[in-house]
């Protein structure tokens, strides 16, 4: 097949939740392609169009449904169809086969839920984000990947598996209103009004801590003032969607992902 060519939707399902199912299997592809996998843990979830769902954008919580990934399955293995769709209580909606990995949803649900505008969820446990995630200082402003980040990351206190509905207040109160959260010893999430945006939040992060983690055995770091960080912030093309918050990085990489094995369409 063509890489310009898509499946077509089953038969029984809305084209907006096809084309999301598609967007979203080929994320899991981009992460798997770039190492950012934990074996069959982690998520990334979206929240479908309200067209789907059949709730108003501003709607009740009750009508709100995402997709995540099947637990299971690495992220290579992810594909359009099997992706499960379901409820903010985690429970499956499109009579999938396959389960959801409660610990990883309890986060997501409560971001969704929580946060405005929350629509993509990503979290990760790469070597160096969990790296920065476990020292005292967190994210250090010495890099041209962090100094694009002034002022967008929060920090939540490690409190264990997240399985416990009962952190999710704590969570949401350190989150505020900011797109990129360290958890701290545990790993990096970044959310967004679209997949594309988040990706190129969460990219941006990782680049950050790879270069933290790397400068760190070169001794003292310069700091960026903050005057300049926040220009840098401002400044940041990729963000604005006058340059496509990210939908062009995105697009390419799922090229990338396309040459590699297109599967995940289906």
């Amino acid at each position: 097949m063509n890489s310009s060519q898509k499946p077509n939707p089953p038969s029984h399902m809305h084209a907006d939740e096809w084309q999301a199912r598609q967007q979203l299997a080929a994320c899991y592809r981009i992460f798997a392609m770039l190492g950012w996998t934990e074996m069959i843990y982690n998520h990334i979830t979206l929240r479908l169009p309200a067209s789907v769902s059949g709730g108003a954008t501003g709607g009740a919580s009750e009508a709100r449904q995402f997709l995540i990934n099947p637990f299971g399955l690495h992220y290579s293995e992810v594909t359009a169809s099997n992706l499960v769709k379901i409820d903010l209580q985690g429970r499956v909606l499109d009579g999938s086969r396959y389960p959801v990995n409660p610990a990883g949803f309890t986060v997501h649900a409560a971001i969704h839920e929580g946060v405005e505008g929350a629509h993509c969820i990503m979290h990760t446990h790469t070597t160096s984000g969990l790296a920065v995630a476990c020292t005292e200082g967190g994210l250090a402003q010495n890099n041209f990947y962090s100094a694009q980040l002034h002022d967008m990351v929060a920090y939540h206190d490690f409190e264990g598996i997240t399985v416990h509905a009962d952190e999710a207040p704590r969570l949401l109160k350190a989150m505020g209103q900011k797109p990129l959260l360290i958890l701290r010893n545990h790993g990096l999430l970044a959310c967004g009004p679209t997949l594309a945006l988040t990706f190129v939040r969460l990219w941006t992060l990782q680049r950050a801590c790879d270069i933290q983690v790397a400068q760190a055995a070169l001794g003292r770091a310069i700091t960026v003032p903050l005057a300049v960080a926040q220009k840098t912030t401002y400044d940041s093309f990729q963000f604005d969607a006058q340059f496509g918050a990210g939908q062009d990085v995105f697009d390419a990489m799922t090229r990338l992902v396309d040459r590699i094995d297109e599967s995940y369409k289906h």
